[in-house]
C-alpha cells in the first residue's frame, strides 16, 4: 500500500511539472530559453525605437528642414549666414567676409578663411557664429546653404 501511494505521489509531481512545461510560454520570466520569433520580434522592437528617436523612420520628425537649397547672389551682394549655416560655392567668385571673432571654417580643406580671401569652389564652409560673417560675391554666384542667411 505504501509502494502504490508512493508511485502515485511521485506520478502526480512528475504530472504536475510536465504540465507547467507544457504550458509555459517560451521566453517569458519562467522559461529563460527564447524561440527565434521572440528574438526578431525584440530586434525589430529596438530598431522601431531607435528610428523613431533618430528620425530615421519616414523621413525628418524634428520639425527642421534639413535640405540644402540652391540659393542665386549677385555681382556685388552679400550673403550674410546665421550660425551653424553651411555654404558650398557651386558657380561664380566670392570672398570671405569675416568678423572680429574669426572667419568661416572650411571643413572640406581643414582651414579658417580669412578676410579678403577667395572661396573655393565645391568646399563645404560652415559660420561658426551670428555674428555677420558671410561671403562677398565678385561676380554672379550660385551657392547651396543649408541653414539661415540674408541677401544684402
Amino acid at each position: 500500500m505504501k509502494i502504490k501511494k508512493s508511485y502515485l505521489a511521485i506520478g502526480a509531481a512528475v504530472l504536475l511539472l510536465g504540465s507547467s512545461v507544457v504550458f509555459s510560454e517560451p521566453g517569458d520570466e519562467n522559461d529563460p530559453l527564447v524561440t527565434l520569433s521572440y528574438v526578431n520580434r525584440s530586434i525589430e522592437q529596438v530598431k522601431s525605437y531607435i528610428d523613431t528617436k533618430l528620425g530615421s523612420a519616414g523621413g525628418n520628425t524634428d520639425g527642421v528642414d534639413n535640405s540644402l537649397e540652391v540659393v542665386n547672389v549677385s555681382r556685388g551682394q552679400f550673403l550674410i549666414a546665421d550660425a551653424g549655416t553651411e555654404i558650398i560655392l557651386r558657380s561664380g567668385n566670392a570672398t570671405a567676409v569675416i568678423s572680429d571673432l574669426g572667419g568661416l571654417s572650411d571643413v572640406t580643406a581643414g582651414v579658417d578663411i580669412g578676410k579678403d580671401v577667395s572661396i573655393p569652389s565645391n568646399h563645404l564652409l560652415i559660420i561658426p557664429r551670428d555674428d555677420g560673417r558671410g561671403v562677398h560675391c565678385s561676380t554672379d554666384s550660385i551657392f547651396l546653404v543649408r541653414g539661415g542667411y540674408q541677401i544684402k
